[in-house]
C-alpha cells in the first residue's frame, strides 16, 4: 500500500509519492512552457533568417524553461493577500501574471547586464548601459512571450482549482458538445 494510515484515520503521503508528484508537476510545467518557448524561438528564427542572421540560444532557453517552471510552481502556493483571495478569480490571474512578468523582465535585464559586463567594464556599468540602451527589443520580445504564457497558465490554474484536475483534463480530452458549437 502506498499510503500509511495514522491512528486517527488520516492517511500520510509517502516521501516517494510526494517526489513523484513534484517531478510530474515540474515535467508538465516544463512541457507547457517549452511549447511556448519553441513557438517564440521559431518566430525569432524566421524573422532573423530574413536578415540572414544566425540564431542559437537553445541551451539557455532549456535552462530558462526549467527555472521558470519550478519558480511558477513554487509561487502558485504564495498567497497574494486577503483582498485578492476574496476578489474575483480574474484579479488573482491578472496580479500573478503582472508580478511574474515583472520578475521575468528584471531577470532578463540582469542577465543581459551580466553577459555584457566585460564590454562595459563591470556589472554596474553594464546594467546602466543595458537600461539606457533603446534597443532592448530582445528583452521585450522574450518578456511579452513569457507574459502571454504566464497569463494562460494562471488562467488554467484558476480553472483547475475550481473544476479539479480530473475535470479539467476531461474538458480538453473529450470533443466539444455539438449543440454548443453553434
Amino acid at each position: 500500500m502506498d499510503r500509511s494510515e495514522t491512528g486517527d484515520g488520516e492517511t500520510n503521503v509517502t516521501l516517494q509519492q510526494k517526489l513523484i508528484a513534484e517531478v510530474k508537476a515540474v515535467a508538465l510545467a516544463m512541457v507547457y512552457f517549452a511549447s511556448w518557448l519553441l513557438f517564440l524561438l521559431a518566430i525569432k528564427h524566421l524573422v532573423l533568417a530574413e536578415y540572414q542572421i544566425e540564431f542559437s540560444d537553445m541551451s539557455k532557453a532549456v535552462f530558462g524553461v526549467l527555472v521558470l517552471s519550478k519558480v511558477v510552481l513554487v509561487l502558485e502556493h504564495v498567497p497574494l493577500g486577503v483582498k485578492v483571495q476574496s476578489a474575483p478569480a480574474w484579479v488573482d490571474v491578472l496580479l500573478r501574471t503582472i508580478l511574474y512578468a515583472l520578475g521575468v523582465l528584471i531577470v532578463l535585464i540582469l542577465e543581459r547586464a551580466f553577459e555584457s559586463r566585460h564590454e562595459y567594464g563591470g556589472f554596474g556599468a553594464a546594467l546602466s548601459g543595458v537600461l539606457g540602451n533603446l534597443n532592448m527589443a530582445h528583452v521585450w520580445v522574450n518578456t511579452l512571450a513569457v507574459t502571454a504564457s504566464l497569463l494562460v497558465y494562471n488562467a488554467l490554474r484558476v480553472i483547475r482549482i475550481n473544476l479539479g484536475e480530473e475535470q479539467l483534463l476531461r474538458v480538453f480530452l473529450k470533443p466539444v458538445p455539438k449543440d454548443r458549437l453553434q
